[in-house]
């Protein structure tokens, strides 16, 4: 019989529904995992288990009973909750209570989704790390800035979490824990109540162990639809893209993509090379540009007010864009603009339905000092199209490799499908 703490969010979801197991047997299962593994990966950055079964024990006298109700969630230590501190892992912000839910916060309850605490991020969700580890090899990271809610979802301490993503803040550590990770088109899920740290690209998304589970969360935030999985699936158009920065990926990584693609065509999709001009490599340096620019402005108070409790690393940066004009960054903006709308009609001439491509470079670095680079992940979030990894296969250290679907704004239920597609026929 599955442990409960490995049921994915959906099945819990039916099962609860049906009666035959309770959300506070779910609950007591994912406390029994925190108990038995927080102390070595460290995911959580505020965890009250008596208020967490508390929550399980009124969903279960409820009714009626919403899409999540009795599903545990973490929650990303950016984004607001009235009843936990939320901290954006600075010391400026200890014990801080915000007076109300964020906006997917509170939809998520209105569910009746359990909030099981504060997931770890990194400094205001930007380079800085906080404790957390991989919870496949503790001597690595588990990425960011999504670190606690990646690792949490891996070591099956909840069924599924919220991230956000800025640069590669979702699809890296998703990648690097081996489960899945969504980022969905820019705006889906409304912003209300979370730190910016760049208003023009941060996104809420979603990190989880299936598809469906990430669809699932998503529909109950955002209203999108919930792709009818249980139809027998069509094998899709793929365009893989192998990117102008492949020397930066690990060979490994670049194996994974040819042999998925392999793969893929052998299983029945129809696979193509698909190329991007080269005015796209542009984006590559415009989304760091855009981003310093917005959280120089984003955490102005905590730099003129706190500047001892940033990180010399925050704090430099906080400098160095601050005093950058502005023309450079509305020039940026405006490129992205216009890369938006040709990378529309190029997915439209082309007749794909997403493209397959790199998640990260490599496996997990070894160490908890840096996250990783999100060489492969800024360009995406700049257009804003959405995109998921999916774990795909192990490197030469015995850690997660994942690969990237990625496509046109808007196309969410499209590329959910596809991923669910892509998942079945790698295995």
């Amino acid at each position: 019989m599955t442990e409960l703490n490995r049921l994915s969010a959906l099945d819990a979801a039916r099962q609860i529904a049906a009666g035959k197991i309770s959300s506070e047997a779910l609950v007591q299962a994912c406390l029994e995992r925190v108990r038995a593994r927080e102390p070595e990966v460290r995911a959580w950055a505020t965890h009250y288990p008596d208020a967490v079964l508390a929550q399980a024990r009124a969903i279960d006298q409820a009714a009626p009973r919403g899409l999540l109700a009795g599903i545990p969630v973490a929650v990303k230590d950016v984004i607001d909750t009235a009843d936990l501190p939320t901290q954006y892992n600075s010391p400026i912000y200890r014990d801080f209570r915000p007076r109300a839910d964020a906006a997917c916060v509170a939809l998520s309850r209105g569910e009746g989704a359990i909030v099981f605490g504060k997931s770890v991020t990194t400094e205001f969700a930007s380079r800085t790390p906080g404790p957390t580890r991989n919870p496949h090899n503790l001597e690595h990271t588990p990425g960011g800035s999504s670190s606690g809610s990646a690792a949490a979802v891996a070591d099956f301490m909840v069924p599924f979490g919220f991230g956000t993503q800025t640069g590669g803040s979702v699809i890296r550590p998703a990648s690097f824990c081996g489960v899945v990770g969504y980022k969905p088109s820019f705006g889906t899920i409304n912003c209300a109540g979370l730190k910016h740290l760049s208003e023009s690209l941060d996104t809420i998304g979603v990190i989880a162990r299936t598809v469906a589970d990430c669809a699932l969360l998503v529909n109950a935030t955002s209203g999108r639809t919930m792709p009818g999985f249980s139809a027998t699936l069509k094998a899709p158009r793929i365009g893989v893209w192998r990117t102008s920065r492949s020397d930066k990926a690990s060979s490994a990584t670049l194996e994974l993509i040819e042999r998925s693609a392999s793969t893929l065509a052998r299983r029945g999709a129809v696979v193509n090379e698909f190329t991007l001009p080269a005015e796209f490599d542009r984006l590559y340096d415009d989304q760091p540009l855009i981003s310093g620019f917005d959280a120089a402005r984003a955490l102005a108070w905590e730099y003129k007010q706190h500047p001892e409790l940033l990180s010399d690393h925050m704090r430099e940066q906080i400098a160095l864009h601050a005093a950058k004009p502005r023309q450079p960054y509305t020039e940026a903006v405006q490129r992205a603009r216009q890369r938006r709308q040709q990378f529309t009609q190029l997915v439209a001439d082309a007749g794909i339905d997403a493209v397959l491509t790199i998640s990260a470079p490599g496996e997990a670095l070894k160490g908890i000092t840096s996250t990783g680079d999100a060489l492969f992940n800024r360009n995406w979030t700049l257009l804003g199209v959405p995109c998921i990894t999916l774990p795909a296969g192990r490197g030469p250290q015995g850690l997660p490799l994942g690969v990237q679907l990625v496509a046109d704004y808007d196309a969410d239920e499209q590329l959910l499908l596809c991923a669910e597609w892509v998942r079945n026929a790698l295995g």
